[in-house]
């Protein structure tokens, strides 16, 4: 019964992949094809509505404290949760208490409308698989919720501490007040150029970058005109699933020492095939395994009698609930490090923390 359920899961996820691999010819190619011009007055229509968007939300709702917004001009993934944790440890290395707001993408549980704050018994089903791999990465708060300044604002009741929120994803949310963006990139760029559903853009590249905005790029190169800074990437290690769940660092091993095993690849992120290239250029052997983005696993995805899987943290999170996996899961970190000069631009675009008021006769400390 568990290994037809586990083969209808493949079937389904393999017509899914193929649609999403069509679109991804379609999108991620430097010039516009046939394909993409046939559903060009769907992206004129697309573009409307996200214009009428951006007029009803003009009056903004300001949080509690300031605001940075991290998030994509694209569809697909480009490394936005890894740049999320790099800048919220940034933010505490300089002094900052920061916590993390997100929509919550994925959540399946019966008030999936309402306010939730991510814990540590959390399941992606409740909060979602991003929220929940930034609370475990960094240990802020991280709530989640579809109306943002309703989730700044219990954020920020529960933890009168924080003084700077991360929204993970936002950038097109207008109805919250930010004071930073930062944009993120991988190499794909911005694919043809065109909006949705015709390309992969949310919405319209800038033709001057907002002095309260910046770009992050996380792959190799710089892949759009907008000037930004390349992050540094890194995924040496591998822990197994059960360590990695209880954060247990000594568990841990280098991915090189993976290469003599033959190992099935699974990926349900928004970019699997980066996933999988990374693996190859490490000279690992994989058999691919792409699931959706946000895939729920109420069982094993990959066929019965594998041995031995690696995977990313997104998919871990969700894997570590489940009761029982006769294989041997690897779990790969990848690690983000932002300009030194990219954490000071951010922080300057913050109002100043304000010092805590003395009791009255109190002499200052000299």
């Amino acid at each position: 019964m568990r290994a037809a359920g586990a083969a209808r899961a493949r079937e389904a996820a393999a017509g899914e992949g193929a649609f999403e691999r069509w679109l991804a010819s379609v999108w991620w190619r430097p010039r516009a094809g046939a394909a993409a011009w046939a559903l060009w007055p769907f992206s004129r229509l697309y573009g409307l509505l996200a214009g009428l968007n951006r007029r009803l939300s003009g009056s903004t709702a300001t949080a509690p404290v300031p605001v940075i917004v991290v998030g994509n001009l694209v569809v697909g993934g480009a490394g936005k949760t890894p740049i999320v944790i790099a800048l919220v440890q940034a933010l505490q290395a300089a002094g900052r208490h920061p916590g993390v707001i997100s929509r919550g993408h994925g959540r399946r549980d019966a008030a999936g409308t309402a306010v939730a704050q991510v814990v540590a018994a959390s399941t992606a089903h409740e909060v979602g698989d991003e929220p929940l791999l930034i609370h475990r990465r960094t240990g802020v708060p991280v709530f989640v919720g579809p109306r943002r300044a309703e989730v700044a604002n219990a954020l920020c009741t529960a933890h009168p501490a924080v003084d700077v929120i991360v929204s993970d994803d936002g950038l097109q949310h207008h109805a919250l007040a930010r004071v930073a963006e930062l944009i993120v990139f991988d190499d794909r760029g911005a694919g043809n150029g065109m909006l949705l559903p015709a390309g992969p853009l949310r919405q319209r590249l800038p033709r001057a970058m907002p002095a309260h905005a910046r770009v992050a790029y996380t792959g190799r190169f710089v892949s759009t005109a907008l000037p930004g800074m390349l992050v540094a990437r890194s995924a040496t290690r591998v822990l197994p699933l059960a360590a990695w769940s209880a954060s247990d660092e000594s568990a841990a091993r280098p991915l090189a020492s993976l290469k003599a095993r033959r190992l099935t690849a699974l990926a349900g992120i928004g970019a699997p095939e980066q996933f999988f290239a990374m693996l190859e250029r490490e000279d690992l052997a994989i058999d691919r395994l792409p699931c959706r983005d946000h895939a729920e696993y109420a069982e094993v995805p990959w066929p019965e009698g594998t041995r031995e899987v690696i995977t990313t943290e997104k998919d871990a999170v969700k894997l570590a609930a489940l009761p029982r996996i006769e294989a041997t899961v690897w779990v790969l970190p990848l690690d983000c490090e932002l300009p030194v000069a990219l954490v000071r631009d951010l922080i300057a675009l913050l109002p100043a923390v304000r010092a805590p008021a003395r009791a009255s006769g109190q002499e200052p400390h000299r």
